[in-house]
């Protein structure tokens, strides 16, 4: 019986998973990789340690334009076939806090074991060849993959061309194309999992400081995202967890709008009673010390002082002759500083990208509704997720469920 031939357009994570999957299903499968080798992105993923899944694994954690669809993806490949997956392959899954890692905590371990099993199984590989055209039959036939000079024919296609994010590991966005040429409707795109920039200059002052606290941005005056983690502060702007969170959120509004607010609370644990009990229990510091020494011990020394500024107190004032109602700013602006972003780092430093091929055109089984055998998997569709390991699960899971369909004898 004559074999199901598969190319597959992109040789990164979901690329890979994708093409392994078809080759044990019985596929002839090829892969076309527009750069010089297949999953160079892994290699950077979680600080080189590759945080490649989660044990809390449900929609609430990703974003995207159909959650009844994205559910039911999530349901047919948990976490646990991510972890039985690498078995085979021979890798150890370690857990940390909930936080899935291979074993060894190196990124370069998981690339290691599916280049091997991509080599094991006869999966051909074609590096350095860049897909500008996929033509359908109109009969029903093979589908022709050219890059202008070389073509190819399968039965099936995958696209898994990846987003924009990280532009220099091969995601140049070209696969967004290549949807919109077969018919598809690209939900518009923005970094995702990125640092944001901040209009306020004397940011500067606080650069590499580390803090705990919650940031909360804020749309027509009410919140519409909030995270809590260590957030970092920049020459440019604000970073860390937390604003990687929520910038998909914020940018989205940038996109409309030319500045977004934010507002930072640096004792997050505190409720405003328990605040208030803290500012009188510290009330008698102010004797024979300077406005520096009476706020020293509540946060980090360059943080406080750049407060102590914006309220308009001079460090070496003697805290007990220093204006109250100015005093009282300090407090506040540990609790609601408000800066105001106005724009965002490029996608060479985001880690995902959002938005991307409607999952409303595209079956359960990652098939396209608008061209039969072509199908999608990975960032290039309008799914994105949370820091933790959430974005490579959707690799894999979407990488399986198309891999299985375009083996598949209809």
């Amino acid at each position: 019986m004559k074999r199901i031939r598969v190319g597959v357009i992109g040789g990164g994570a979901s690329g890979m998973m994708a093409a392994i999957t078809a080759a044990h299903r019985g596929a002839e499968v090829t892969i076309l990789e527009g750069g010089e080798r297949v999953g160079k992105k892994l290699l950077s993923t979680g600080n080189g340690k590759c945080n490649l899944g989660n044990l809390e694994m449900s929609e609430q954690y990703f974003y995207g334009s159909t959650p009844e669809w994205l559910r039911s993806a999530l349901e047919r490949f948990p976490t646990e076939e991510t972890v039985r997956f690498f078995g085979k392959l021979g890798m150890l899954v370690k857990n940390k806090g909930g936080y899935l890692y291979p074993a060894s905590e190196q990124a370069s371990t998981v690339l290691d074991v599916l280049r091997q099993e991509v080599k094991a199984l006869g999966i051909r590989v074609v590096t350095a060849y860049k897909v500008n055209e996929i033509a359908p039959s109109q009969n029903g036939g093979q589908i022709r993959v050219s890059d202008g000079k070389t073509n190819y024919s399968f039965d099936r296609v995958i696209l898994a061309c990846g987003g924009k994010a990280a532009p220099k590991t091969g995601s140049d966005g070209s696969g967004y194309r290549l949807a919109r040429r077969l018919g598809h409707k690209i939900v518009p795109t923005v970094p995702a999992l990125v640092q944001l920039k901040c209009r306020e200059d004397y940011l500067k002052a606080v650069a590499g400081v580390r803090c705990v606290g919650e940031v909360k941005a804020l749309y027509e005056g009410n919140c519409v995202a909030g995270e809590r983690g260590e957030i970092q502060f920049t020459e440019y702007g604000i970073s860390g967890i937390p604003v990687f969170q929520l910038s998909r959120t914020v940018n989205y509004i940038l996109e409309e709008q030319q500045e977004v607010d934010v507002i930072l609370d640096l004792f997050p644990d505190y409720d405003e009673e328990a605040y208030r009990q803290l500012q009188a229990d510290r009330a008698h510091l102010k004797t024979g010390r300077t406005v520096e020494e009476f706020f020293t011990g509540l946060l980090n020394k360059k943080l406080m002082m750049l407060f102590v500024k914006l309220s308009g107190l001079k460090q070496q004032e003697q805290a007990e002759r220093a204006d109250e109602k100015a005093l009282s700013a300090v407090y506040h602006l540990c609790r609601h500083w408000e800066l105001h972003v106005n724009g965002h780092k490029s996608y060479d430093n985001a880690q995902v990208c959002a938005g991307g091929v409607d999952t409303a055109e595209v079956t359960a089984e990652m098939e396209s509704k608008i061209v039969p055998k072509v199908y999608f998997a990975g960032e290039l569709l309008d799914v994105d997720g949370r820091c933790g390991g959430y974005n490579l699960h959707w690799a894999w899971c979407s990488g399986y469920l198309a891999g299985c369909a375009a083996a598949e004898e209809k």
